[in-house]
């Protein structure tokens, strides 16, 4: 059935969440007003999603939908992001399955658009159109397909959302929505038919694999304080290695990285917490900040309100975390 949804959100925690296919984690990097679009169209097989950011940050993506994807820039004038380290250009895209993940590292807005399609479906596609399956394997890689075909893709995907936004009612009919949905999947397929036999730099490949084993040790203790002896112990990896690595996948160095990451938890907590039996002390000294004034000032400088504000103000007023604004075409959940 098809379907359309689009969101607004002025906060990152429900933007990370409504991005569908895996996990997404927004670190939001310098202070301002989050201000974020997302729109989500569904053919039959085929997803589409696209979305808009207004702050730079960091973004950490873990795949584990079984779906094969592909990810690029929607403003070819925006500056042009970090993708695992390497600057992703216009004519890029990325090509992600079930198990993968990433880092992106943007310096301003932001403007994506994506698409999927379940693994099997994707397989017997690129087998009919070219001959040969080609599957999404367990990591992200960035390819950089002919010109022409690039433009073409971009081209439909824009053009998708365009019929929605304007008459959602044709894009209703099934014959309309089917033979979007077969020109999208043979533009994609035709993409990554023209570069699905490179292989990663195995220089590359190295450092992402240190990056990846790294965010699994910080998601396994996100609760606790860590030491990057401890750290560089625990993933086989050397401070010196470490350091370069997240300098070049997150651009900032491990120490910058761990407390940002701490200041968004932080953030998490208080939003989600109940004033009357939480303190501000209690969720800064459990993520590791004992110095109380030093949070409070360094919260404020990256969010632009205090700790204790956030506490009371976001538990009084009983607001939500995102701003729906429907332009539903079926009536469906962003789930």
């Amino acid at each position: 059935m098809p379907r359309s949804v689009s969101f607004s959100f002025n906060d990152p925690l429900a933007y990370q969440g409504a991005i569908r296919g895996g996990q997404l984690e927004v670190l939001v990097s310098t202070r301002g007003d989050f201000q974020a679009k997302l729109q989500q169209i569904d053919c039959n097989r085929l997803w589409m999603q696209s979305g808009c950011e207004n702050l730079p940050g960091v973004k950490h993506a873990r795949f584990n939908l079984n779906r094969a994807v592909v990810l690029f820039l929607a403003d070819p004038l925006q500056p042009c992001p970090r993708f695992c380290g390497v600057e992703i250009s216009p004519q890029a895209l990325t090509f992600s399955g079930l198990g993968s993940s990433y880092h992106l590292r943007t310096n301003g807005p932001f403007r994506w658009a994506a698409m999927s399609l379940p693994a099997h479906d994707f397989a017997a596609a690129s087998a009919a159109l070219t001959g040969r399956e080609m599957r999404a394997g367990p990591e992200t890689r960035t390819l950089h397909p002919d010109p022409a075909h690039m433009a073409r893709l971009v081209r439909l995907h824009r053009a998708a959302r365009q019929l929605v936004h304007t008459t959602p009612e044709v894009f209703l009919r099934p014959e309309v929505s089917n033979a979007l949905e077969d020109e999208l999947v043979h533009a994609m397929v035709t993409c990554l038919a023209d570069d699905d036999q490179l292989e990663p730099r195995s220089g590359w490949r190295h450092h992402s694999m240190i990056v990846r084993r790294f965010e699994e040790f910080l998601a396994e203790n996100c609760d606790r304080p860590l030491h990057l002896a401890e750290i560089c112990a625990a993933i086989g990896a050397s401070e010196r290695i470490l350091r370069i690595c997240c300098e070049e996948h997150l651009g900032m160095g491990p120490i910058r990285y761990l407390w940002l990451r701490r200041m968004h938890l932080a953030r998490r907590a208080l939003i989600r917490a109940d004033p009357a039996k939480t303190t501000v002390t209690e969720v800064a000294t459990h993520f590791g900040f004992w110095e109380l004034g030093r949070f409070a000032t360094s919260y404020r400088a990256l969010f632009g309100e205090s700790p204790s504000a956030c506490l009371h103000a976001r538990a009084t007023a009983r607001r939500p975390l995102q701003k729906k604004r429907p332009t539903t075409v079926a009536h469906a959940t962003a789930a």
